[in-house]
Formats: C-alpha cells, structure tokens, sequence
C-alpha cells in the first residue's frame, strides 16, 4: 500500500516541483543527497558530520562522519530514487523521505546504527534506533556526540590555544575533578580553559597526567 501511494504521487506531478523530486542519487554526507541537481536532506535522521570523530570501545578516535557518507555511497550511489518533500529547511533544502526499490533511506541508516531519529522533527525512527542501540550496531557500539550538538559546538568561535601549541584542555569540574580533552572527543570544542580557576593547557597527554589531571572518558 504504502509502495502504491509513492507510485500514485510521482504519476500525478510531471515536474515533483514541491512535491518531491526523483533521480539518480549522488550522496554529499551521511544524511544529504543530490538529486536531478537539487540538495536533499534525509527528513527524520540525523547523521554525524563529515568533521566528526568518534571513540570505539578502546579509547582510539574514528572519523564517523566519512564512515557513514562511504557506506551510504556504497549501498546507494548512482541508483535512482524517488522522494516526497516533507519539508524546506532554512537553507532552502528539500527535507524529505526517500526510497530506492522500496528502501527507505532514512530507516535503512538508522536501523545500522549509521544515523539517529531526529526526534525534534519527527518519530517515525523513534523504535528503528530503539532497536539499534539494544542490538550495539554501527555507532552505538561508540561514543559518539550528538550531531546537532556538534553543530552548535563548531558554530561557536574555538577558543585560541595559547602560543608554543599547547592544544590540550585541562578543566577542572564543578566538584574540582581535574580532567583534560585532546582533540577530537566530545567535549573538546566546547571546553574552555579559565586560568582564573586554575585550569590550563598541556602539550601532551604524559604532561597532563603529572599534573594531576586525568583523561576526559569520551
């Protein structure tokens, strides 16, 4: 039914126009397409971004962002989808839901634990990720920020490093934990060193360590 609904819409608009569009899929990120020449963005995921790294089981940093773009390139590069617009963000992108040969994209990436539901806009994945994150697929087996707020972290102006290129963070907590972020975990970005309250910048992690300061656990 729900495959005929899709058939009946696209014979009934000539154009899609604002409807939807259809087309050979040319993949930009881990939840944007391009399409017939226009950006579509995955209504109801969100994915990481393509700057993004996680950390495994083992502590080691990953570029999840490039994980999820490759796997989705693989799976769907090339082939033709058919969307329906649910929505234009405020870039001007058609949100919608797509499908290839009755895939539906956005669940196809949150079932793999490649993308989240995007609860802010819709629940249609809610019980999709739900049963990602029992089963630990894809990014669930890491640690992993939430991609919206790696967005505003990265929107916000980094805090300069002072000079000799010291870049790790030694932050002391609001119950005097001395605990230090290198780049690329999850706080990082978003840490912010005030000599005042006696916190500081190392140049290695051996340094940070003597100093009483211990490794941020993600």
């Amino acid at each position: 039914m729900r495959q005929a609904a899709f058939a009946l819409l696209f014979c009934c608009v000539a154009t899609y126009g604002a409807a939807g569009v259809a087309g050979r899929i040319d993949v930009v990120d881990g939840d944007t397409l391009r399409i017939a020449g226009e950006k579509v963005r995955l209504f109801g995921i969100d994915a990481p971004e393509l700057g993004q790294s996680c950390q495994d089981e083992n502590g080691e940093i990953w570029s999840c962002g490039h994980w999820v773009r490759d796997a989705l390139r693989q799976a769907f590069q090339g082939r033709y989808a058919r969307c329906v617009e649910e929505d234009r963000d405020r870039y001007g992108r058609s949100v919608a839901r797509c499908e290839v040969a009755g895939v539906d994209l956005g669940g196809w990436l949150v079932e793999r634990g490649m993308a989240f539901a995007y609860r802010k806009y819709s629940m249609i994945y809610d019980l999709t990720e739900k049963g990602a994150v029992v089963s630990g697929r894809g990014l669930h087996k890491s640690r992993v920020q939430a991609p919206a707020a790696f967005r505003a972290a990265r929107a916000k102006p980094a805090q300069a490093a002072p000079e000799g290129g010291c870049q790790i963070k030694g932050n002391i907590s609001s119950k005097g934990v001395r605990i230090y972020h290198v780049q690329g975990q999850e706080h990082y970005e978003r840490t912010r060193i005030s000599a005042q309250k006696g916190e500081r910048w190392f140049c290695s992690e051996a340094e940070a360590v003597a100093a009483g300061w211990r490794r941020a656990r993600r």
